[in-house]
């Protein structure tokens, strides 16, 4: 079974400062540094490492033909990940020195992705194969549109959370991955707290699995009257960067591979405890031997 992720490919400047900076302040960086992420490719590298058969669907500039390259060494296919005249995405990413960040991101290449491409790609796919979406590149709601006439299994993660995504058409998405804030903006509630999130989202896709991530609480999975709670584990944090996106990539890929929802969620809680003990943020994403070594 196949998953394509369609989604965006981004160069990240990661700078390591005292604090993440104020409104009207200036603040030097104790460091920087240069990474492959974007939560398309992210998602899309955590799949590969956990052993999944993964397709990336995306666009990029002339200067990240080495994001394209780095992905595709880690197995991923990238037959659909097209060149275009815009610059890359990017993100400038604050980290400080508790592991929390701040994302500035620009869309570049990402959002030149139109509805002809969304028909070109999804033409390659079908019933039985899975799509995962975050909200970092252009045409969603064709995607959309076009992945559910497909049959296909739609996993959406709709980061980052913007009021655009309230009219995508949504009744086609079998999982939502969110966190209590992109939850609660989904569901329309101003009470975040993970039952209540979890019960209004139910309530608007009542045919959807809603997975909601809780940080350092860990996670909370729902479908119908079915509740599985997974803790988190304590680790010291460098760099949360790409905790969700390995946490995403390794929950479906063990889906995929026939696993229960409950080791599936156990495996990713741990491929995430292990990812924000680490800088950067597809090179923080662990590989499935560490996870097992490091379980032992």
């Amino acid at each position: 079974m196949s998953i394509l992720v369609f989604g965006s490919l981004n160069i990240d400047h990661v700078y390591q400062v005292e604090h993440l900076v104020r409104p009207g302040e200036t603040l030097p960086s104790t460091k920087y540094s240069r990474f492959q992420g974007g939560k398309g490719a992210n998602q899309s590298v955590a799949l590969a490492r956990a052993g999944a058969d993964v397709f990336h669907a995306g666009r990029i500039g002339p200067e990240g033909l080495w994001l394209r390259d780095a992905i595709a060494a880690e197995g991923v296919n990238v037959t659909h990940v097209g060149l275009d005249n815009q610059p890359t995405g990017h993100a400038i990413i604050q980290v400080d020195p508790a592991g929390e960040n701040s994302i500035l991101l620009y869309g570049g290449a990402n959002l030149t992705v139109t509805s002809d491409d969304a028909h070109y790609v999804l033409s390659h796919f079908g019933e039985g194969d899975w799509l995962l979406l975050q909200n970092e590149i252009s045409s969603m709601p064709a995607i959309l549109r076009e992945a559910s006439e497909r049959g296909m299994t739609v996993a959406f993660n709709p980061a980052p959370m913007t009021p655009e995504v309230l009219s995508f058409p949504l009744e086609g998405v079998s999982l939502f991955v969110v966190n209590q804030t992109e939850g609660a903006a989904l569901a329309d509630t101003e009470d975040a707290s993970p039952e209540t999130v979890v019960e209004a989202l139910q309530a608007r896709f009542p045919n959807a699995g809603i997975l909601l991530t809780l940080g350092g609480d860990g996670s909370l999975y729902a479908r119908g009257e079915e509740r599985i709670r997974t803790p988190a584990h304590s680790v010291d944090v460098v760099d949360t960067t790409a905790a969700g996106d390995t946490f995403i990539g390794y929950f479906l890929a063990e889906l995929l591979a026939g696993e229960s929802v409950q080791k599936s969620l156990a495996l990713a809680s741990r491929a995430a405890a292990l990812c924000v003990t680490r800088p950067g943020a597809a090179d923080s994403i662990p590989r499935r031997d560490e996870i097992e070594d490091s379980s032992s």
